[in-house]
């Protein structure tokens, strides 16, 4: 995916949250949507925006759905922004 999917993942604040909220590691849908003062279609929705962005990842066991960060696209997305930091404190 591209950057453009990437930043239209990280445009809204619910899920800048959802992301925030797996950095410590892999977490069941039911987890994530009670966290959230929203539906868990709402919820399901915005996984998709940011599973279709490649920032988290999912897996299945027996009944359950987990996701987890997806921290590749994240390093990808660091070394873009790094290269406008160089050079700056000249």
């Amino acid at each position: 995916m591209g950057f453009h999917e990437t930043f239209k993942a990280l445009s809204d604040p619910i899920r800048r949250d959802i992301l925030t909220y797996l950095k410590n590691g892999e977490v069941s849908v039911g987890e994530i949507s009670d966290q959230f003062n929203v539906s868990k279609a709402t919820i399901s929705h915005h996984l998709s925006i940011l599973k279709k962005a490649d920032l988290v990842y999912e897996h299945k066991e027996k009944n359950f759905i987990y996701y987890g960060l997806n921290t590749s696209v994240f390093e990808e997305l660091s070394l873009w922004v790094t290269q406008f930091m160089k050079g700056q404190d000249k």
